[in-house]
Order: structure tokens, then C-alpha cells, then sequence
């Protein structure tokens, strides 16, 4: 039986470490046996190991990793800590071996501190992205995906991404038919359209008050439903289009034209989820030229079209009893290949429950870039 042994480091991520465990325990294979078997790990056997709100005993050290087909790393509330003694070593050592590794939401940091990512692609919770591209320069971070498949390593986006990669994992060991059904017991789809940019907030770039583009922003913004060209934006402030566009990069970092396109998709997800109104009128009312256009550059910015992206936003204003058309939609960012890659919320704490978390304060006021989903290999 293929095993599974989920390493529960101090401060672990209650729903990081539950999800493999109740994703990997629903597959079934066709003679109704369990496909996998499933142990908690810690640094040592029966180790007391804090999860936020309640602390567990982990039945298994680290000896377990070397028994293990695959391996899965939640990720824990601070995920600049070093390391524990012995760690790195043993996830080094289950790899030389063959052993699956993966990583949930900023697990991502334990498995790059190991060195085995150097040279790969990666993802982790898309407000920590910027950090882990950061603490390690070697790994290529992909903010817009829900996980990305190396082969022998994957690494998910935060939370709910945890059971698109477990799912796509039971996929690849034993074939569709086991993994619907586990889609199906866990209450998800068996994929998800879009990746982790339909659920990043595009704010636009800070803009200190009383700087000399605040009166342009805001008329820029009261005005994006107009079809405005670069010509019209320099009238309205002044000067020359190349003046323009250099003053606008100095205090913007980014163009007129952009910070405009941008303006306008925000304006098209709230109609989007507020609203019953056809793509057409939110096309126009956006200020894009044509439906064409607007599909187009939404599904540029945000990584899934406006239909999907209203089918997973649209219900959280509707009743309590909802059907199949719950938040998180179908997503899809890469499947079933390898070096592939596929989503949540801004979370207030990676540790949930009030915990204090260690890079909380550098991810509160950071927004990645953002652009079309895609494979690692190139959602």
C-alpha cells in the first residue's frame, strides 16, 4: 500500500496538515481497499506539536520519511523558522531515495530551505510568493497557479489548493475513476477553472496624497468607463504623452495605460459579483471596447474568464443552501503533466485562529504581479 507520511513541524497549519490526511484517506480503489496509508510525523515519535488553537502528539518521527512513498509538508505559521535539527537531512535523504515530495501553501519555504526546489518552478500561497522568490532566488515562484507538478516535487498554493494537488495526485498513482471518487467525498470538483489570480486583490500601485497624479488617478477612475486613448489621458493632464508616461512611471511604477486597464477589470469584478447584468453591459459599463476585449483582458489579469469568475464569486451573496456552485468554482492551472502548474482569499494569518504570524507584517501591504495563469513548464 502506497504510504503517505504528512510531517506536522511546531506551529503547523491546522487545515495544511488535515487536508492530505482526509483527501489521501477518502481514495478507494476499485475492490473498495484504501489506497493509501497515512502517518503523522514530527521531528520525534509521540513529539507534542502545536497546530494554533490545539496541540497533538505526532505517532511517528522522522524515521518514518525513509518508509514513506510520498511525503506531504504543511506549511507553518512562521514560515521564515529555521529549520529543526535533522529535517533538511531526512527530506534530503527520502528524495536521493525516489521518495514524492509536496508542499501545502508556505510548506513551500520548508521544502526550498532543503535546496530541492533550486532550478524548479514552485508556488505557495500567493501572498507569500513574493517572499519565497525572495529567501530563494534559485526557485521560480509562480503566484498565479494552484500547484505545480516537477514530478518528484510539487508544491500547492494556500489552503483549498491543498486537495487540487492531493486529487491530482491520487490521479496520477491510480487513474481518474479513484480520484473522482475522492473528489466527490471531499465535495470538490475533480478540477478547478482558474488559478490562484482570480483571488488575488489587484489593487493598484500606492500612490503617496498630494502627489502631483492624484487629481489624474482619481479622474482616471471616475472615468474608465470611457474609451480613453494615451492622447486623451496627456490632454486632460497637461503635457506631452512622453512627459506623461514618465512622470506616471515615477509615481505609479507602471504606465497610464495599464494602471487604466486595471481600474477597469476591478470594476468589472464587482459588477461581476454584485450583479446579474450579461458580459455585454459589464463589457461596457468597464469601459472595454467590446465583450471580445473584455474576455480577453480578464482573462489576462485574472486568470479565468468572466463567466468563471462569476460562477465562483457570485454565490457568496446568495442563500446559505447552495447546490454545486459553491466559492471556489472549477479551477483549472496546469493538469495531469509534469512541470505543470494550477487558488483563495487573502488570509488574515497563515496560523488561523489569531496566531501571530512571523511574515505577516512584510505580506499585509505586498500585492504580487499578476498575469494569465500558466504551467510550469510553460496556469
Amino acid at each position: 500500500m502506497h504510504t503517505v507520511a504528512v510531517l506536522a513541524l511546531d506551529q503547523v497549519i491546522p487545515f495544511d496538515l488535515a487536508a492530505p490526511i482526509d483527501t489521501f484517506g477518502w481514495a478507494r480503489l476499485p475492490d473498495g481497499r484504501p489506497a493509501y496509508r497515512t502517518r503523522v510525523c514530527s521531528v520525534a515519535a509521540d513529539a507534542e506539536v502545536s497546530a494554533g488553537a490545539f496541540t497533538l502528539r505526532a505517532p511517528y518521527g522522522l524515521e518514518a520519511l525513509a518508509d514513506a512513498d510520498t511525503i506531504v509538508l504543511p506549511g507553518v505559521a512562521d514560515p521564515s523558522a529555521a529549520l529543526p535539527p535533522g529535517v533538511a537531512e531526512a527530506l534530503r535523504a527520502a528524495a536521493a531515495n525516489g521518495t514524492r515530495i509536496a508542499s501545502i501553501c508556505v510548506g513551500a519555504f520548508v521544502l526550498a530551505a532543503t535546496g530541492l526546489l533550486d532550478g524548479l518552478s514552485a508556488t505557495t500561497h500567493w501572498v507569500a510568493a513574493g517572499e519565497l522568490a525572495a529567501r530563494h532566488p534559485a526557485v521560480t515562484v509562480d503566484p498565479n497557479v494552484l500547484y505545480v507538478d516537477n514530478g518528484q516535487f510539487l508544491t500547492s498554493a494556500g489552503a483549498s489548493a491543498a486537495l487540487d494537488m492531493c486529487l491530482h495526485m491520487i490521479r496520477k498513482d491510480h487513474g481518474s475513476a479513484v480520484a473522482a471518487h475522492a473528489a466527490r467525498m471531499s465535495v470538490m470538483p475533480l478540477e478547478r477553472e482558474g488559478g490562484q489570480a482570480q483571488f488575488i486583490v489587484h489593487t493598484q500601485p500606492p500612490v503617496p496624497a498630494g502627489t502631483a497624479m492624484e487629481p489624474l488617478l482619481d479622474w482616471l477612475e471616475e472615468n474608465a468607463d470611457r474609451e480613453l486613448t494615451l492622447e486623451d489621458i496627456a490632454v486632460h493632464a497637461g503635457m506631452s504623452t512622453r512627459t506623461l508616461n514618465r512622470r506616471f512611471r515615477e509615481q505609479t511604477g507602471t504606465t497610464p495605460l495599464q494602471w487604466l486597464h486595471r481600474a477597469r477589470v476591478r470594476r468589472a469584478q464587482y459588477l461581476l459579483e454584485t450583479t446579474t447584468y450579461p458580459v455585454e453591459r459589464i463589457a461596457s459599463q468597464a469601459g472595454f471596447g467590446s465583450p471580445t476585449a473584455f474576455r480577453d483582458r480578464f482573462k489576462r489579469v485574472v486568470g479565468t474568464s468572466p463567466y468563471a469568475y462569476r460562477r465562483a464569486f457570485r454565490g457568496v451573496e446568495e442563500p446559505a443552501v447552495r447546490g454545486s456552485r459553491g466559492r471556489a468554482g472549477r479551477a483549472r492551472s496546469g493538469r495531469g503533466r509534469q512541470g505543470e502548474s494550477h487558488t483563495e482569499p487573502l488570509v488574515q494569518g497563515f496560523g488561523g485562529h489569531g496566531a501571530t504570524v512571523g511574515l505577516r507584517d512584510l505580506f499585509d501591504d505586498r500585492e504580487p504581479e499578476t498575469g494569465p495563469g500558466k504551467g510550469a513548464g510553460g496556469r
